[in-house]
């Protein structure tokens, strides 16, 4: 059993899906769009003869759609072998979720971080299991990191700095989680993709997300090149015994020396812990 997470399916969590589906995974995609997802589903059942690839709706940028996925998860299914935290987005204007919170660290951060924490529990029961999250070079090139300004309240807003700061973001909760599994079977890692020609910097069609995905698609791997870390990570014997490592093209790989900081990723931990709302009875770890 393995759960795709992606806010539309396209890209690298396509082609991460169809090969898990080719390989014989029983995959759950979740997906904002499940009615557009509800077809890509078909395409790749049709394309791998697995019938077991599905479809729930699921929002990361809205905690109560995490909750309700969650739920719904546990009450249909008993195992998690895999959990792949793969949605990414920049968004050119900041934008509020429901919740408050600033969308682009909304859907790649404190979603990926309630999600995984409301199915440890499962992933603990599944063990050996594993949790790969989607990170990227781009965290390299965050250049201030005040988790007391996760949502651009004080600073400015701009899409690459609040998407850098998510995907370092992405690499601390992958290395404070690596601590709390300790001894549990189940293993977490990140990993930086390729820079992969993808739509993630136009979501919302606008003129400087349409130039920034021609400038990627320029220079950027196909997306089932840039999903290959994704599955090394997902299904290869050797990496079920590595845990809080970052990955590139499947081989560990040097992050940026503050995506090391165990302080910093503490903090990141109980601040996002916070922020969430996390519940007593929500805590696996």
């Amino acid at each position: 059993m393995m759960i795709i997470s992606k806010h539309l399916f396209s890209g690298i969590g396509l082609a991460t899906a169809e090969d898990l589906a080719r390989r014989g995974a029983r995959v759950i995609m979740g997906c904002r769009n499940a009615a557009k997802s509800a077809k890509v589903a078909q395409e790749i059942r049709e394309k791998t003869g697995n019938q077991e690839v599905h479809v729930r709706a699921l929002d990361l940028s809205d905690l109560d759609s995490v909750r309700a996925f969650a739920r719904e998860f546990k009450k249909t299914e008993k195992r998690l072998d895999v959990l792949i935290n793969n949605a990414g987005v920049g968004i050119p204007d900041k934008r509020l979720t429901k919740q408050g919170f600033e969308l682009t660290m909304a859907t790649n951060h404190y979603g990926h971080f309630l999600l995984t924490n409301l199915l440890l529990d499962t992933l603990k029961n599944s063990a050996p299991s594993r949790v790969v999250s989607v990170s990227s070079v781009a965290h390299k090139y965050c250049s201030k990191v005040d988790l007391d300004d996760l949502n651009f309240n004080k600073t400015p807003y701009a899409v690459f700095p609040a998407y850098a700061l998510s995907k370092l973001c992405n690499i601390l909760f992958t290395k404070e989680l690596t601590r709390k599994l300790k001894g549990t079977g189940v293993v977490a890692n990140s990993l930086h993709p390729g820079v992969v020609a993808t739509e993630v910097f136009n979501k919302e069609n606008t003129w400087l997300g349409a130039f920034l995905t021609f400038l990627v698609g320029v220079v950027g791997k196909q997306r089932d090149g840039g999903a290959q870390t994704s599955i090394y990570l997902a299904v290869a014997e050797e990496a079920q015994d590595v845990s809080g490592k970052y990955f590139v093209d499947c081989k560990e790989s040097e992050c940026h020396p503050s995506a090391e900081d165990e302080g910093l990723a503490k903090k990141l931990w109980e601040v996002s812990e916070r922020d969430v709302k996390l519940q007593p009875g929500e805590m696996f770890y």
